[in-house]
């Protein structure tokens, strides 16, 4: 599946590309499962550009096929999976750089790895590098019944923190729950400070992980205490709007980061280390739930029902 242009689904169509021969430090994977993210619909519209025309996708899991020269310590036929750049999982098969790949232990399957690599990677930088989380904090979750939500809630939980989410519907409250929230605030129109307020009896919250973006940025600012910190990694709702830096101190004393989870990945040293802490979380339960599988050419219905909300966990499209 290629993008022939920047715009709607309409851009993304099925072709066909002979594969390329397997260069110097390269390998060829066949993939079973490829993951759908945000991103993908970034890229797709323009926000982060790509030279068009292009094959989108950060994130696969298969076999590799092929191995060019100078790659060591994988063979043919090893269980792989990868995420961030370079992008180009769209497809059945792929060239890769070997450095970007993570050897897949039997005992994780090809669907929870290519639906959970990337958004465990995003839970690994948001819950240990941009704030350690430990015991006792209290965070605030947004879209906690979605694919990443479903992972920073179990991890949360597990670093033993409390964690209220937020969910658009009873229906997405419900999956929340289950996935180990405390509480979760329903409905887009809901008082999301006066609820957060009441649940910390008027101390808001430690940390806000905000993916909504467009105008939820300012009531994450306001659900959170002085001194806590507020976690922008996306804008599923729309632009942000300017901020000015009174909005953040000195009067609230907060903290925000804007971390990029591509830049994390890129960073060849990090990369390895958060990927392994990502599969052994993986092997206690905190994968991300599979809401949905799309043949690989039904990927402009799978990014349309994300783009509209209409989805819960994590979506795969399958070669």
């Amino acid at each position: 599946m290629q993008m022939t242009g920047t715009g709607g689904v309409e851009k993304l169509e099925a072709g066909h590309r002979r594969s390329e021969s397997t260069g110097p430090g390269m390998v060829r994977v066949r993939h079973h499962a490829i993951g759908v993210n945000f991103i993908d619909i970034y890229h797709r519209i323009g926000l982060y550009p790509l030279s068009i025309p292009a094959v989108p996708g950060v994130e696969g899991a298969g076999v590799i096929e092929a191995i060019g020269d100078g790659v060591t310590g994988f063979a043919i036929g090893d269980r792989v999976a990868y995420a961030a750049a370079p992008v180009g999982a769209y497809a059945q098969a792929r060239n890769i750089p070997a450095a970007r790949l993570i050897r897949l232990p039997d005992d994780i399957a090809f669907r929870d790895a290519a639906a959970s690599m990337l958004k465990g990677l995003t839970a690994h930088m948001l819950l240990t590098r941009t704030r350690s989380v430990t015991t006792g904090d209290i965070l605030l979750v947004h879209g906690a019944a979605g694919g990443l939500g479903s992972i920073l809630v179990r991890w949360a939980k597990y670093l033993g923190a409390t964690v209220i989410g937020t969910a658009g519907s009873w229906e997405k409250a419900e999956i929340a729950l289950g996935y180990g929230a405390d509480q979760v605030v329903v409905g887009r129109n809901a008082d999301l400070v006066s609820e957060v307020a009441s649940l910390t009896d008027g101390r808001g919250v430690d940390y806000t992980i905000d993916g909504i973006g467009g105008d939820m940025l300012t009531k994450s600012l306001a659900c959170t205490r002085r001194f806590g910190m507020v976690a922008s990694i996306g804008q599923a709702a729309g632009p942000i709007p300017p901020l000015a830096v009174g909005e953040i101190g000195p009067v609230r004393s907060l903290s925000l980061a804007r971390p990029s989870v591509m830049a994390y990945a890129a960073d060849t040293t990090i990369y390895p280390q958060a990927a392994a802490a990502v599969l052994e979380v993986m092997r206690k339960g905190i994968v991300a739930e599979i809401g949905g599988e799309y043949p690989l050419v039904n990927a402009q219905q799978a990014q349309a029902d994300l783009e509209a909300g209409r989805t819960t966990g994590s979506l795969l499209l399958v070669p």
